[in-house]
């Protein structure tokens, strides 16, 4: 089981381009980094300019992006992901077995599922390990998508679902 003390500390948008350092302006479009830590399993943060990212500035150990637009100060709580990007960091996902990892794709999927583009099928824990089998909405009859369920409690659930919206999200506070 994982300990939301030590998992998912992912850090919200600094309201700063990480190639360039400068500040951006609130509702100015961006784009968000989804990079993963060298210290341990995690991911990081970071916001770039759309000049920076144009020109080339890419982050060491990027696992994924996507534009957004830099937080207001004094906004409300808003996420608004493109399901797309949803869909592929949950199977960008899907050979990694480290437990950090794991438990991201977890919620990922259960978010997936929430939204009605990935449909549970079954279980199975015939090798010890419960694993789901899923079906994306639309895809062909037999193409599956296994998930492994972590073993999460309550509050690792909302721990990762907290950094998912931390990470996914421009305009929290």
């Amino acid at each position: 089981m994982l300990h939301s003390s030590t998992s998912f500390e992912i850090a919200r948008s600094s309201g700063k381009c990480a190639a360039t350092g400068r500040d951006l302006s609130p509702g100015e479009p961006c784009i968000a980094a989804l990079c993963e830590r060298a210290a341990d399993d995690g991911f990081e943060r970071l916001d770039f300019s759309v000049e920076a990212w144009s020109a080339g500035s890419r982050p060491e150990r990027l696992f994924s992006f996507w534009k957004t637009t830099a937080p207001h100060p004094n906004e409300k709580k808003r996420v608004f992901v493109d399901d797309e990007m949803l869909r592929n960091l949950f199977e960008r996902l899907a050979d990694d077995d480290r437990p950090q990892r794991q438990a991201f794709r977890f919620v990922l999927g259960l978010v997936l599922m929430r939204k009605r583009l990935l449909r549970f099928i079954g279980r199975d824990e015939s090798r010890g390990v419960e694993t789901w089998t899923l079906q994306w909405k639309g895809a062909a009859e037999g193409d599956v998508v296994t998930l492994v369920d972590p073993r999460l409690s309550d509050e690792d659930v909302r721990a990762v679902s907290d950094q998912l919206s931390e990470i996914l999200s421009g305009d929290l506070e």
